[in-house]
């Protein structure tokens, strides 16, 4: 039997989703979690062989527990399952450690598959994300400018932003508007929007 963790916020899936595997006559769903951290939790207490999580979760994102697994669990192969899969998603979860990267929207028996797949010790990637990911552009922006848009994103004033990054006000504000330039957009939040979606935040 090939023992899962499944880890989703969205119970009504999580739920599904177990009761689908647990028809498997040789998977076995060990353990549920709603968050990033009790994830982690149940992973080292139940010792699954197949972990599927979510790649948005409160706590911990997938690719935080992705990460935190491939340290703490080694010989638990890790899916992640994503309902807003972006192609620049993917070098990040592959980056991680995942083994594994399925969009919910995958035809019924596709995770099933998958799970037998990395248990053995394959990879899977979305046929669809991967010929995407290979088109997406490099992000234009330098690792402090991106450090300075994400602070950004939720308003944040630009004095506060300064104290955490050790730099002056004045400094952060060149960096968020060369940000908004490179991204050929009118705003901070425009640009956090396309960096966003391009997968660079």
């Amino acid at each position: 039997m090939i023992r899962v963790l499944l880890a989703d916020d969205e119970e009504l899936i999580r739920v599904a989703l177990a009761t689908l595997l647990d028809l498997e006559p040789d998977l076995d769903v060990v353990a549920q979690a709603a968050d990033g951290d009790a994830a982690v939790r149940a992973a080292l207490d139940h010792r699954p062989d197949v972990a599927v999580v979510d790649l948005e979760m409160p706590r911990r994102t997938g690719f935080e527990v992705t990460a935190d697994l491939v340290r703490a669990l080694p010989s638990c192969a890790v899916v992640i399952l994503t309902g807003h899969g972006r192609p620049a998603h993917l070098p990040q979860a592959l980056a991680a450690g995942a083994r594994g990267f399925v969009p919910k929207g995958s035809p019924g028996g596709t995770l099933a598959d998958v799970i037998r797949r990395v248990h053995a010790g394959g990879r899977y990637v979305d046929p669809a994300l991967a010929a995407d990911a290979l088109t997406i552009p490099p992000c234009p922006l330098t690792p402090r400018e991106l450090e300075t848009l994400r602070l950004a994103e939720y308003g944040t004033p630009v004095a506060v932003i300064a104290r955490r990054v050790h730099l002056s006000s004045g400094t952060v504000r060149n960096y968020l508007a060369t940000a908004v330039q490179k991204l050929g957009v009118a705003s901070r939040t425009e640009a956090v929007r396309v960096a966003r979606e391009h997968g660079w935040l």
